[in-house]
């Protein structure tokens, strides 16, 4: 595992708590952190990105293994955690700090990203527009350590909030189990 060659995604997804299980389980997926990035203020707290004053997104950084786990593969799973089609957030979370977006982290992952939006687009699979905005990586700062794995330290509360929120129905609906 020394020589393991890894790369960076960032998704967000609306909620954190519920992007990290998804990408978590894949094989080739080294750390997946909860965090905020795209914002404006150094180092912001849970409380000072959901007062959607600091202009951070909630969202999820992933190390992983390309030769393993290529980034197509993990854009696929992205578009499948959330309503591409909703510009105002996530499910029962709204605003600014709630809404998508992949993060790219060099040219070939905006090139991908694009395209794989162009083709989610096309698919007919959805009504409406694709909202998700595509936009360059910066820092990313990961939140607290008590939204770290949220779904492995509060398994009980994780699943009634995917369920409550609505995500876990959506989700069942477009994609299938």
């Amino acid at each position: 595992m020394e020589n393991q060659r890894s790369n960076l995604a960032t998704f967000a997804g609306g909620c954190f708590w519920c992007m990290v299980k998804p990408f978590d389980e894949q094989p080739g997926i080294i750390e997946v952190l909860s965090g905020y990035t795209g914002g404006t203020k150094e180092n912001p707290t849970y409380e000072e990105v959901c007062s959607e004053t600091t202009g951070h997104y909630e969202a999820v950084q992933i190390k992983f293994d390309p030769e393993v786990y290529p980034y197509e593969k993990l854009l696929e799973l992205y578009w499948q955690q959330i309503d591409p089609t909703d510009a105002g957030g996530q499910f029962y979370d709204r605003g600014q700090s709630y809404q998508t977006a992949i993060f790219y982290h060099d040219e070939q992952q905006k090139m991908l990203a694009e395209q794989s939006k162009h083709d989610l687009a096309e698919s007919g699979k959805f009504q409406k527009p694709i909202q998700t905005k595509i936009l360059p990586a910066s820092v990313f700062y990961p939140a607290e350590d008590y939204h770290q794995h949220f779904y492995k330290k509060n398994p009980t509360r994780y699943n009634a909030y995917q369920q409550g929120s609505g995500r876990a129905d959506y989700i069942k609906r477009h994609w299938g189990e």
